[in-house]
């Protein structure tokens, strides 16, 4: 058993599983000293009874040593069932510790997922180590120490035979552990990639959505959770194996003492009572290493979870400067230069760089858009009101309002996230619901609040609604989202290997990633929610920048909440409390009441 039975930094980790290991240390010897008693009871009560006597005295110990030994059991799964809980919640606040004192960057570059199921499944995996594993190892060091002791007093032949063939069980499983430990580091290996993989693709789902890409993900994941199972497997053969193994040294240990002690006792050389003891006493010498061998195979997903966490805790481990390999430290935003060129560049009316075809040139173009009387309800609250309204092809709508009003839930509906609780909404006549959700997602480019990026390429990430797209086409994008100075820091460009959630990259570059997928997805209709949120002002003017270089030739809806990215748009619509009213447009003189007064709006 190649892995230590017993790491000694959980000591120092969690100083409350001290006294209860001291306690379970403690039953141990108490259950070694039970089992030579009830041998030696037993033995004294068949003996008397080959001789037609009953012995009371050693038929009452006997039966007091059965209750014992049963209360002692009780007691020891009592005190490793505790035992397992403190070190359990002790190593997950110090996981959650370590996540906060560290911060949001540490967290990416450890990768959530695989943290989570380390927090998580990982050690509840302990629960077999402490309950059933290390009883088993403190019994095997008690029980066989008691044995001997027992059996060199009384016959010290039978206790040199077992002497000789007890260390055949640990090296047999030490032999096999090896095997067992290599197969449970692949299988937890395995299990971790699945679950950091699986949480990054739940967290970015609806962009996986939007963009076509959730059946492949199901895929994805079909495939590596046939890779954990078929490492499962193997852990299992192994465990089987050496099952096997360990009965079959330990029985024919046995039957190197029981052989010489039945010829000896029809030889007369050995009392009934001695040859009785012996053979009853020699299989227990066995019995927890082997129940310890077959209890290792069960513990190693949880030693292998101990060994992570005690390891990603340690003050030498737990760095908070630590980076995911193939990124950069998370660079400040920087403006990038004037005049950047867009793919398929056509001179706009207005002056600025058009960055893709007018919908009636391109395919799968959109025409007008209507919501007729749509509400929408949750639970406890109503997000949109009888809205009616108007979209016209390559009309640039902004949608504003307090936080909550339900400005996200108008594109939600759009995106297919929402239904409508009533009234309806329709693109060219026809009903949104009867229309072929993929289908019509394909002519969607969405870019959100905080954009999801995966834990994989900067050109994969940008391809994620496109996934054939060429590289001439990806750096077109890139150059058209002003992001072609981020990848010519980063150390390997477009093919640098992002952590989880983007982790590398700034908020204000992780945005013109969304803008770069929206660029080279070249849909006819664009949805931007709020692409300026909480950046800086450097940051803000590059994404804002790129945003009017993609909304120019697409119907585009945009909620906004800083006055600079009304600047353009043909209509802004207000939303309060669910109700959708139109705004003058910026630039424009609204109309004045004869106490002048501004009207508060009209429906749209």
């Amino acid at each position: 058993m190649s892995r230590r039975p017993f790491d000694p930094r959980l000591l120092h980790r969690v100083p409350g599983a001290r006294p209860q290991l001291g306690v379970l240390a403690l039953l141990g010897v108490a259950a070694a000293a039970l089992v030579v008693v009830q041998a030696g009871t037993l033995a004294t009560v068949l003996a008397a009874a080959a001789g037609g006597e009953l012995h009371r005295t050693a038929l009452a110990g006997f039966l007091a040593s059965i209750a014992g030994r049963a209360a002692l059991v009780w007691a020891r799964g009592l005190v490793a069932s505790r035992l397992a809980a403190t070190v359990k919640a002790a190593l997950r606040a110090d996981l959650l510790g370590a996540v906060t004192r560290h911060g949001p960057a540490w967290l990416a570059g450890q990768r959530a997922g695989q943290l989570a199921t380390l927090a998580g499944r990982g050690l509840d995996a302990l629960d077999a180590y402490f309950t059933g594993y290390l009883p088993q190892l403190v019994l095997g060091v008690t029980v066989p120490v008691a044995v001997l002791a027992q059996l060199a007093y009384a016959d010290w032949s039978s206790a040199l035979i077992i002497a000789v063939t007890l260390p055949l069980i640990p090296i047999f499983g030490a032999l096999l552990g090896w095997q067992a430990q290599a197969a449970t580091e692949r299988q937890w290996r395995r299990l971790s990639l699945l679950g950091g993989h699986f949480l990054d693709m739940v967290t970015g789902l609806p962009t996986l959505r939007v963009f076509g890409r959730a059946r492949a993900q199901v895929a994805v994941v079909r495939r590596m959770a046939d890779q954990h199972r078929v490492a499962t497997m193997r852990t299992l053969r192994v465990a089987f194996l050496s099952a096997l193994v360990l009965e079959l040294v330990a029985t024919l240990s046995v039957a190197l003492v029981a052989v010489p002690i039945g010829l000896r006792l029809l030889d007369g050389g050995l009392s009934l009572r001695t040859a009785l003891l012996v053979l009853l006493l020699a299989p227990e010498a066995f019995l927890p290493l082997r129940a310890a061998g077959s209890q290792f195979h069960a513990s190693q997903e949880g030693l292998t979870a101990l060994d992570e966490a005690l390891t990603l805790l340690h003050p030498a481990d737990a760095d908070g400067a630590t980076h995911t390999p193939g990124t950069s430290p998370d660079p400040s935003p920087t403006a990038p230069p004037n005049g950047l060129p867009a793919p398929t560049v056509a001179p706009a009316p207005d002056g600025r760089s058009a960055s893709a075809p007018t919908p009636d040139d391109r395919p799968g173009s959109v025409g007008v858009i209507r919501f007729e009387a749509v509400t929408v309800e949750y639970q406890r609250t109503t997000a949109l009101r009888e809205v009616s309204l108007t979209i016209r092809p390559g009309e640039r709508v902004a949608i504003v309002g307090p936080s909550g009003a339900g400005k996200s839930t108008l594109l939600h509906l759009l995106l297919g996230f929402v239904a409508p609780t009533s009234g309806r909404i329709t693109v060219d006549d026809v009903d949104l619901a009867a229309l072929d959700l993929d289908e019509w997602r394909r002519r969607l480019a969405w870019v959100p609040q905080r954009a999801h990026l995966f834990a994989t390429s900067l050109a994969d990430n940008i391809r994620l609604g496109v996934p054939d797209a060429d590289t001439g086409a990806v750096r077109a994008a890139v150059r058209a989202a002003a992001l072609d100075e981020v990848v010519a820091r980063l150390p390997e460009g477009l093919g640098t290997r992002l952590g989880e959630r983007g982790h590398g990259l700034s908020s204000g570059e992780r945005q013109r990633v969304a803008l770069a997928r929206a660029f080279l997805r070249d849909a006819p209709v664009v949805l931007l929610d709020e692409p300026t949120a909480r950046l800086d002002s450097a940051s803000e003017a590059a994404v804002l920048a790129a945003t009017r270089r993609l909304v120019v030739g697409r119907t585009a809806l945009l909620v906004a909440h800083r006055p600079t990215l009304l600047a353009g748009v043909d209509r802004v619509l207000r939303v309060t409390n669910g109700l959708v009213v139109e705004e003058p447009t910026p630039g424009t003189v609204p109309q004045t009441s004869p106490a002048g007064l501004v009207p508060e709006g009209r429906p749209a």
